[in-house]
């Protein structure tokens, strides 16, 4: 039986050693010549200068590259519904605890198992009486979730870490192993240079560990990032599931008209149909309130009968709205909420369905209580749907011209001239208003909706509207995707129906053809 080899040849380190002493030599004499000659603590100083200087600007590129990560960072999307931002506080605090030790980055087994907690932990947030809610997901939805984390990861990576696009994973394997051979005989070259010359081997060693410190942080601190940008990856996606934002099918626009939308189109005599969802405005407040009268003054043109007699308006009725600076939008007149014909059930549906709400409230009547109760079982219904955002609100007061002293009318008015007793008392009502109905002041907006005496629509009322129309179009956007994922439903059904029937008009045959080749 042979003898095992020795783990270091002894006669391949005296080559080693051999090959190295010329070079040790030199450096001793060197440092002997420079104490000879007086310019030994020169070139310490200059020694001290270089290396203070190397470790600043390796600082400050660990800190810029740091920050280039943190610029590419995932952020929450702000089109999600309010149930999401708790889910996502829960997504960054496990990317938070993730460690470089905890999930070592060359075994492969880490992207799997760190993406399988990462859905387990959004999962456990949308069912939490589940004992194992990652099950609640669907196959197809999950490959989604891995493959759109990772292309977004693919992106991040090749844009982010130099040489990503050139180093294989075999390149790392074995970079990771010459790198401890290396060592190995760095230590050896150390141990030398420690005898031959203490005093330069010494500051080397405190500039090694500088250096290697920076360098084991930048590669810590890119490790890091890596696996936190992986979990908020991969639990940004599932937010988007659960919160109905990631179809299957990719086949139609997102904001593609709802068949609500084509149903209300199809009540409105108009030629040209519109090519993406429009923005639905729904009109609300008590009989006689002016709302009727607030949609022909948008339009600045009689469109609906105002309303002069009580229960005027018996449905909903749809107007086409288009206005510069405004998404197409469908405007609803509806019945007054103290009605007869008023049906809560049926606004509450309408209400599901709006992008924007505009109550209108006579401001110098001052019995409120009806309106409030309607409002408040409309927000308590808005807040049971924590996976949708509830409309915009504004809330137009009409009939400032009738506010005391009723036979002034001057416009335009401030409402924050103290002197002017009419602004004064539509400031009061304004502000009267918001408390009844529970809004926020900013919220209100005093108009005048008389014919030939329209005022403060075109511009102030009209101004909140269109600051009002990116949430607006968020609303849009989660109601669209409800649509879709509806239709989605019905779609795939269809087609796994018929790959169904497929299936079973060829199976006899099939199973035709193994029975011939098992006779065979």
């Amino acid at each position: 039986m042979k003898a095992p080899l020795p783990s270091v040849d002894p006669l391949r380190l005296l080559v080693f050693i051999l090959m190295l002493l010329p070079l040790l030599a030199l450096l001793g004499f060197g440092a002997f010549w420079l104490w000879q000659s007086g310019n030994l603590q020169y070139w310490l100083i200059a020694l001290v200068v270089c290396g203070g200087l190397g470790y600043g600007l390796q600082a400050w590129l660990v800190r810029r590259e740091r920050q280039l990560l943190k610029d590419s960072a995932t952020e929450p999307n702000p089109e999600w519904p309010p149930s999401a931002e708790k889910v996502w506080r829960e997504v960054e605090a496990l990317a938070q605890t993730c460690s470089p030790e905890d999930w070592p980055i060359e075994e492969g087994e880490w992207v799997l198992a760190l993406g399988q907690k990462t859905m387990e932990t959004v999962a456990h947030c949308y069912y939490p009486n589940v004992e194992k809610p990652l099950l609640e997901l669907t196959i197809p939805h999950t490959l989604l979730i891995i493959e759109r984390a990772s292309r977004d990861l693919r992106q991040d990576v090749a844009e982010k870490i130099p040489f990503s696009n050139r180093l294989t994973i075999g390149d790392l394997f074995r970079l990771q192993r010459w790198k401890e051979k290396a060592d190995r005989l760095f230590n050896i070259y150390r141990a030398g240079s420690l005898l031959i010359n203490p005093v330069n081997a010494l500051l080397s060693e405190a500039w090694r560990h500088l250096r290697a410190r920076s360098f084991d942080q930048a590669r810590d601190e890119l490790h890091r990032w890596f696996l936190r940008a992986y979990v908020c990856k991969v639990g940004y996606y599932a937010i988007d599931l659960y919160s109905g934002r990631l179809p299957l099918v990719e086949e139609e626009s997102v904001t593609a008209p709802t068949p609500v939308s084509q149903a209300d189109f199809g009540q409105v005599e108009q030629t040209a149909k519109a090519s993406v969802e429009p923005l639905r405005i729904l009109v609300l407040g008590r009989t006689n309130s002016g709302k009727s009268s607030l949609i022909n003054a948008l339009f600045g043109a009689v469109t609906t009968p105002a309303d002069v007699l009580p229960d005027t308006t018996q449905v909903l009725t749809p107007f086409v709205l288009s206005r510069e600076g405004l998404t197409q939008a469908l405007i609803f007149d509806s019945p007054g909420c103290d009605s007869a014909l008023f049906d809560r059930q049926r606004m509450l549906a309408a209400a599901e369905n709006a992008d924007l709400i505009l109550w209108v409230t006579p401001a110098n009547r001052p019995d409120r209580q009806n309106e409030r109760d309607c409002l408040d079982t409309l927000r308590a219904a808005q807040a049971s749907r924590t996976d949708r955002r509830a409309p915009p609100l504004l809330v137009a007061a009409s009939f400032i011209d009738r506010l005391r002293p009723v036979n002034e009318w001057r416009p335009p008015y401030n409402l924050t001239d103290s002197l002017n007793s009419k602004a004064v008392n539509i400031n009061a009502a304004v502000r009267a208003i918001a408390a009844d109905l529970a809004v926020p002041v900013e919220q209100v907006i005093p108009v005048c909706l008389l014919t030939g005496k329209v005022y403060n629509v075109d511009d102030t009322l009209w101004a909140a509207i269109l600051n009002h129309q990116d949430e607006a179009l968020r609303v849009r956007l989660m109601r669209c995707l409800d649509a879709r994922k509806r239709a989605e439903d019905w779609v795939l059904l269809r087609r796994q129906m018929a790959g169904a029937g497929r299936f079973l008009r060829d199976l006899p045959e099939i199973l035709g053809k193994r029975s011939g080749s098992n006779i065979e």
